[in-house]
């Protein structure tokens, strides 16, 4: 069945409403409520469906600037459940607005489900994400307040006006009290209507190419390296064809292919300065940092992740203990994505037998599946919901759900539990959050951690081996490592006897060996361990050393980044990842958020 859009009313003071516009003149329906505001393009109304689109009119005629968005819908249609519809704005052709920075030529900004209800904003920007489907730009989002509405300003050349609706999903029969729009005076600005005169392209943006792939088109590697901002990438069309239809048949979509597709083309990332003290092509250390500006932290840093770990399934593995690898790697990593990477990319066909034997592998195992999982870490989260505080000293709840839930990955990983009773009994000991905490930092000099550390809540005790090696004489003295590293190792065992203990490990804990000392104490001493991982990238790591109080010589900062090699999720109970910024931008291992 095809559902004809309803037209959005005008806000009160809205000064482009024409006179046969609704201008609502009720704004009960916003009043109390959360609202999100976003940008209004200038474009032709459009919903997709399974099967088909049609633009407002449900018997719209064929148009030249229709033929892009019936191909997007020829990709996506499938993904879109029976009865369901996404609601758009078709930006092909130039309409008063001269676009040219577009991340794609359709936006979604509702869909409906089979019962007539529009989605929850922040379920309807997961699920066209899902589908490779941008959403219009946030001006805005607080409780209603009309005041803040009319103080927004925009750039009237270049935008149509905003439209304002409720977080909260709604009914059809709703929908006129549940949004609303404002338009600028005197939209139309061209003597003949668009559809009238020749189609004008409006132009793309840098990172269209990135919802291309989204979408599910195959990717053109000059436009995703110019997307990326990267010279170049080395990597031959056959193989990103060969990921793409690979992560195809898995069903992967959106921000899932797009790793796959990016973590393919960009997996011969090398460590080469020697002509420039930023590589144009980022070493694998700095990868995320990299490509973070473009992608968002969590994204770029799922991309390295693929990349670090993918040769490890090309290569022979004891079939004993694959099944328990397998499970801790799901912790790290979408399997399904890294088996299709690690297969796209495989440098001959040895390698590419121990992929399809790791594969299969993972296949009896149920751990193909976007997030294989879901099924334990759902059920120990409800069963665990009731844990709440005791008293003015009582441990944070979710640090106790955290432990429950890293100890029943492993516990599930071993064999030893196949069931969620099964968890839930064998994470009673952790419930009480009676055990000590340790924050374990990991980032080259300048990165943030020292700040970071004294940002964290409650006074927790300190370890920094720069403080150590100063108490020796000088911080950058390097010749007492191996006496400050015990030092240290020591008094951070003293310091996790105590079960209410907070220890963060202040050092830039560059490698997996260096991690490992620290992380064999906490083990002894039971203790939770949170891996705080800074991402920030060379640039800005050099700008910082320049203007430290004691900074570290340039060949020093060099060493670092080429030994840096960031932890993967499942390396510790649950791991943090912080930006530039100095706060955390994604998280692994936490009970309350899902993993991909």
């Amino acid at each position: 069945m095809r559902v004809h859009y309803p037209r959005t009313p005008h806000l009160p003071w809205s000064p482009g409403a024409a006179a046969d516009d609704i201008r609502t003149g009720d704004l009960s329906g916003l009043t109390g409520s959360e609202v999100v505001v976003t940008e209004k393009l200038d474009g032709e109304n459009t919903t997709l469906y399974a099967d088909g689109l049609h633009a407002r009119s449900l018997d719209s005629a064929h148009h030249p600037s229709r033929a892009w968005v019936k191909g997007l819908q020829s990709r996506i249609g499938p993904r879109i459940p029976a009865g369901w519809r996404v609601c758009g704005e078709n930006l092909f052709a130039r309409h008063s607005i001269p676009y040219t920075d577009l991340d794609s030529w359709f936006h979604g900004f509702s869909v409906w489900t089979d019962q007539d209800r529009c989605l929850d904003w922040d379920d309807t920007v997961r699920f066209l994400r899902r589908l490779g489907v941008p959403t219009p730009r946030v001006l805005w989002r607080g409780r209603y307040d009309e005041r803040a509405l009319r103080a927004l300003r925009l750039d009237l050349d270049r935008q149509e006006g905003y439209v304002v609706r409720t977080v909260r999903g709604f009914p059809r029969a709703e929908f006129g009290g549940r949004i609303a729009k404002w338009v600028r005076p005197q939209h139309v600005r061209t003597d003949t209507h668009w559809m009238h005169a020749a189609v004008v392209e409006n132009g793309l943006g840098p990172t269209a190419a990135l919802w291309e792939v989204r979408s599910g088109q195959l990717p053109e590697l000059p436009l995703l390296a110019k997307s990326l901002g990267i010279p170049e990438l080395h990597c031959s069309a056959d193989e990103l064809a060969d990921v793409s239809a690979r992560l195809d048949e898995l069903g992967r979509t959106g921000d899932a292919r797009l790793a796959g597709v990016l973590a393919t083309a960009l997996r011969t990332t090398r460590r080469d300065r020697a002509a420039s003290q930023l590589s144009p092509r980022p070493a694998a250390p700095q990868l995320a940092p990299r490509l973070a500006d473009r992608l968002g932290l969590p994204l770029a840093r799922r991309v390295a992740d693929l990349v670090g770990l993918h040769s490890g399934l090309q290569q022979p593995y004891p079939d004993e203990e694959r099944r328990a690898g397998l499970v801790r790697l799901a912790a790290a990593a979408d399997l399904g994505v890294l088996h299709a990477v690690a297969a796209a990319a495989a440098p001959g066909p040895a390698e590419r037998e121990q992929v399809a034997w790791s594969a299969l592998h993972a296949e009896d195992a149920g751990l193909l599946d976007a997030d294989p999982l879901a099924w334990l870490r759902t059920g120990l989260r409800e069963a665990l919901a009731d844990l709440a505080p005791d008293g003015p000293d009582a441990a944070d709840p979710a640090d106790a759900a955290d432990r429950c839930w890293a100890q029943a990955r492993e516990a599930y990983a071993l064999g030893r539990i196949s069931t969620v009773e099964e968890a839930v009994a064998a994470t009673w000991r952790w419930r009480d959050g009676r055990f000590p905490r340790l924050v374990h930092l990991s980032g080259p000099s300048g990165s943030g951690k020292s700040t970071f550390a004294a940002a964290l809540p409650g006074v927790p005790t300190r370890i920094s081996l720069d403080d150590l090696r100063a108490a020796l004489g000088s911080r950058a003295d390097q010749r007492h490592n191996p006496e400050v590293l015990r030092t240290g190792l020591a008094r951070l065992d003293t310091a996790l006897a105590d079960a209410a203990a907070t220890v963060v490990w202040d050092a830039t804990s560059l490698n997996r060996e260096q991690r490992s000392h620290v992380h064999g104490i906490a083990r002894r001493r039971d203790a939770l361990v949170t891996q705080v991982v800074l991402l920030v990238g060379e640039q800005e790591l050099l700008r910082r050393n320049a203007v430290r109080p004691h900074p570290v010589p340039s060949e020093v900062l060099t060493a670092q980044l080429h030994r840096f090699s960031p932890p993967h999720p499942g390396q510790a109970h649950r791991t943090w990842y912080v930006g530039p910024g100095g706060t955390v931008e994604d998280t692994a291992g936490s009970l309350d958020s899902e993993e991909y």
